[in-house]
């Protein structure tokens, strides 16, 4: 087992809970009326928990507002209040949110936004309160990815695979040997497809790289690619080795050497990539598999298309970061919060939270469900794509976020649009992004 880092401790702080508790030994006199959190939250010995949910699509809300309309039926004595939050908003609200001593009691976020949380003393360590049912379910490679310090702090429960959306009518007429989960391309093969599929001034490959560092890294563990190496002391250092380098120089030189890669798109999110695929500039997009929704709703009568495999190098793994529950530390009931994640994701509610977001639940029973490995919109390829999901390779690193922002994600957009070439990434990655990394971690 892989030494960790040094355990999590809850940081100092004054929040409003600690605020109130310092005022419970000041004279009543001295004390300004207003209730403790405890009341606010358990009247008539009924309590309330607040649930922020990031569902955001249509089908992905109105199941989470289902399941918890269910639990407030069942149980009158826990109510739990639905609370809208926002995926792009999520890191920034949280953190004020904790220092406010205002967070949700049950939050609902992504495992590679947890680990400053998590060492930071804001979550809840849930190592002795998950039901062994719910250890059972969901295997060993999705619990790393909300274990900090061998403690798990965000129970995993969505994910997806990066796949690659295609046009089935190019495809068939190019004549490249389609690839399937058995038998996915290699990545020299997917740049060999890329070319065939160039005519006519349409590009073989669209990639939408507005955010192009965890789509890199995930897809760097088919090629044996780190970036992030831990030390038995815990401390973990960036590096840029020949592993690494694979899959960004495929992208750089399909967008700046073969010229089968569109430029345009890189500086594009996912959805912004989809009228010039329905359109036919594009023969293939790399995206997660939720987007099957949007492509199911907003392609033309008549396009036919198809999910693939994401190519691979020499191991069938990519990572994943996938959406987690988490409970507050400050949260005062604690048990209550674990047996609604618990119920949330029951199998028969992990199916239909995975089908509202048209995502891949973690669960093993879960990913049994027949209505998870039909035929129709490629259900069946991204669950044959599940056992080769591992967790990110950023997943337990402090100091992530600010080296995705400031670091990683402007040199790779560079690199990518030709500005700098693979030499100056690597520097820009290892010697300013280490500098980050270390104050994280003196």
């Amino acid at each position: 087992m892989r030494p960790g880092p040094t355990p999590p401790r809850p940081r100092a702080r004054f929040n409003r809970r600690g605020l109130l508790a310092a005022a419970a030994a000041l004279p009543a006199a001295s004390l300004l009326p207003g209730c403790s959190d405890d009341t606010r939250r358990k009247t008539g010995g009924r309590i309330t928990l607040r649930f922020q949910s990031l569902a955001w699509q249509q089908d992905s809300i109105k199941a989470n507002r289902q399941l918890v309309a269910e639990w407030n039926r069942q149980h009158p004595d826990i109510q739990v209040r639905y609370i809208q939050g926002a995926w792009p908003t999520v890191h920034d609200q949280l953190l004020t949110s904790f220092e406010g001593g205002e967070a949700p009691d049950i939050i609902h976020d992504a495992s590679d936004d947890l680990a400053d949380f998590a060492y930071g003393g804001d979550l809840a360590d849930l190592t002795a309160l998950l039901p062994s049912r719910l250890k059972r379910d969901i295997p060993q490679q999705s619990w790393e990815t909300g274990t900090f310090a061998g403690r798990v702090y965000g129970v995993p429960f969505l994910q997806e695979p990066r796949v690659l959306i295609a046009n089935r009518t190019k495809l068939k007429r190019s004549g490249v040997r389609i690839p399937t989960p058995e038998r996915p391309w290699t990545w020299e093969e997917f740049a060999d497809a890329a070319k065939q599929l160039t005519r006519g001034g349409n590009y073989g490959v669209a990639w939408p790289l507005k955010e192009p560092v965890s789509a890199t890294l995930n897809l760097s563990l088919s090629t044996g690619g780190k970036v992030f190496h831990r030390h038995p002391g815990g401390t973990v250092e960036v590096r840029f080795d020949a592993a690494d380098q694979v899959v960004p120089r495929t992208i750089h030189d399909q967008v700046n050497v073969d010229r089968t890669a569109s430029r345009t798109t890189l500086g594009m999110g996912g959805s912004d990539t989809l009228p010039g695929f329905f359109a036919g500039r594009y023969a293939m997009v790399p995206l997660g598999f939720s987007y099957r929704q949007q492509i199911a709703q907003q392609a033309p009568e008549g396009f036919d298309w198809t999910v693939l495999p994401a190519p691979q190098g020499a191991r069938p793994d990519q990572g994943v970061s996938p959406q987690t529950l988490s409970v507050a530390e400050d949260c005062p009931y604690k048990e209550e919060a674990m047996a609604f994640i618990d119920f949330l994701l029951k199998p028969p509610n992990m199916v239909r939270l995975a089908l509202g977001d048209w995502m891949l639940p973690t669960g093993q029973e879960a990913l049994k469900d027949p209505a998870l490995r039909v035929a129709k919109y490629d259900w069946a390829t991204g669950t044959a794509l599940a056992g080769s999901l591992r967790s990110a390779p950023a997943q337990s690193v402090r100091g992530y976020p600010e080296w995705k922002d400031k670091i990683a994600t402007p040199g790779l957009q560079e690199y990518y649009s030709g500005a700098i070439d693979l030499d100056a990434l690597r520097k820009r990655l290892i010697g300013d992004g280490n500098l980050v990394l270390a104050r994280y971690q003196r």
